[in-house]
């Protein structure tokens, strides 16, 4: 790789701590002012894509006598591009959520470096390519996501953030202890190398059995989701958009990537994976019906939506080309556009929430004709939940669809009925109680200029991506599946 690119990308990797470093020095106090330099990051990564054609780009980082190793290709380089615009999204949001929720509050300067060295964090774990890279990007995602957790400052937001920083601390242990017995058995951290040399032995499955623990505990998949729910429920806003939308998608592609280096004909043990992506799928679509708060709605509805993730380990292994192919290109898709309309919802909802004084569904009556664009917002960004046409979720649950009939697992595509079905049950409760018009009607705070917009935005851009899959779907088809 020639000097230029591998220089604009490690930018692009590193600029958002600095930026966030600047942010706490002089907190932005206009939502317009955040736009500009956060800009310049999807900007930069939209030039390296060209440079993809030609097939995947891959270096060394040197620190002292360690040689990090990584790799960009086009699905790297289409998670990194989606980072940044999630991330540009609730930053921007955030200034604005500051001024309507928390003027007071000096803790709020903190979440600019958090959130850039989560930036940093998920860069460093798209590009990787070596296990030691992996797990520094994991642990400083973990660590940053626990510290924005623990901002509000709250009784009940430091035991949450502190049980959910005890789930990640054992979820790291697994992980070491995994990665501890593949460079015992193998001698190399570099994924190329132990895609040479590593044999689907019983060290090798034990490993991959650790990593995946770790990496299940850590993404909140089901049954290991207990932690989810209770930090978003005392989390600020921004903190859990960003969260839902792409803390837990990192440990997925981490389990997913070593999966398809280590195991990828384990036939069994990705059968057991789906099914826990299904029952993921049918307790988060039934908890998130069965809720008493939004919050609580779209933390759980989390849980559920990840479940699809899952469905792609049976419909990888052991199947025909053409049907893993559809799988790869579902999978990404489905979780591009989960994370910006659970970016979008998320927001949608904490505007409610804040306009409204009131957290509990029942006393979101009267919201529909005081609060419509919160509203409409939450509306558009269920769309791609439910996988309604145009939206991206329609396309990815299309595609699903397709490689499970192609392979012979009708099971999956009972799963995506159910699941959209469970969505709309949910979804649908969140808008009637907003139509109420008999109960008492609330005192609503009026909230600044761009609250609203930024959530619209992304939750059109979760619906747009579904007219324009064509483009990441090539640019996937280009990678090919690993």
């Amino acid at each position: 790789m020639s000097a230029w690119p591998s220089v604009l990308l490690w930018v692009t990797l590193l600029a958002p701590l600095p930026l966030g470093l600047l942010a706490l020095r002089h907190p932005p106090r206009q939502m317009r002012r955040v736009v500009p330099a956060g800009a310049l990051l999807p900007l930069m990564t939209l030039l390296l894509l060209p440079g993809l054609g030609e097939g995947a780009q891959q270096g060394s980082l040197s620190l002292g006598g360690l040689a990090l190793q990584w790799r960009l290709d086009p699905l790297a380089a289409l998670l990194l591009l989606l980072t940044q615009l999630v991330l540009l999204a609730s930053a921007t949001y955030a200034v604005g959520h500051r001024r309507a929720a928390l003027p007071e509050v000096d803790a709020h300067a903190r979440f600019w470096p958090l959130l850039g060295g989560l930036a940093v964090a998920l860069g460093l774990i798209w590009v990787a390519a070596d296990l030691l890279l992996l797990y520094v990007g994991l642990e400083l995602m973990g660590l940053t996501a626990v510290g924005m957790m623990l901002l509000p400052g709250k009784a009940e937001a430091i035991r949450a953030g502190l049980r959910y920083l005890l789930f990640a601390l054992v979820g790291s242990l697994a992980w070491l202890l995994g990665v501890a017995l593949l460079l015992g058995a193998w001698g190399t951290l570099s994924l190329a190398e132990l895609a040479t040399v590593a044999e689907p032995d019983a060290v090798t499955r034990i490993a991959m059995a650790l990593l995946a623990a770790g990496l299940l505990l850590k993404a909140a998949i089901f049954p290991l989701h207990g932690w989810l729910a209770p930090v978003h429920a005392s989390a600020w806003t921004p903190v859990s958009a960003v969260h839902g939308a792409l803390v837990v998608k990192g440990s997925f592609f981490i389990l997913i990537l070593l999966w398809r280096l280590l195991l990828p004909e384990a036939v069994t043990a990705a059968w057991a994976l789906g099914l826990l992506g299904a029952a993921a799928v049918l307790w988060g679509g039934l908890k998130a019906w069965r809720a008493d708060t939004l919050k609580q709605v779209v933390a759980w509805s989390t849980v559920g939506q990840l479940g699809y993730l899952m469905l792609a380990f049976p419909l990888l292994a052991g199947v025909a080309a053409s049907a893993a192919a559809l799988a790869w290109q579902a999978t990404w898709l489905q979780l591009a556009g989960h994370a910006l309309a659970k970016a979008a919802m998320f927001m949608a909802a904490g505007n409610l929430m804040l306009s409204t004084g009131a957290s509990r569904l029942e006393e979101l009556a009267g919201t529909s004709r005081r609060l419509p664009l919160a509203l409409m917002t939450f509306g558009v960004a269920a769309v791609t939940l439910m996988g309604l046409p145009p939206s991206a979720g329609f396309t990815a649950k299309w595609l699903l669809l397709q490689a499970s009939l192609e392979a012979g697992q009708w099971l999956w595509a009972v799963v995506l009925v159910l699941g959209t079905l469970l969505t709309a049950a949910y979804v649908f409760r969140v808008l009637r109680c907003s139509f109420v018009e008999e109960a008492p009607r609330h005192e609503f705070q009026v909230l600044p200029r761009g609250t609203d917009l930024v959530p619209l935005l992304l939750a059109l851009a979760a619906v747009g991506l579904g007219l324009v899959a064509q483009w990441p779907l090539a640019l996937l088809r280009e990678g090919g599946v690993p």
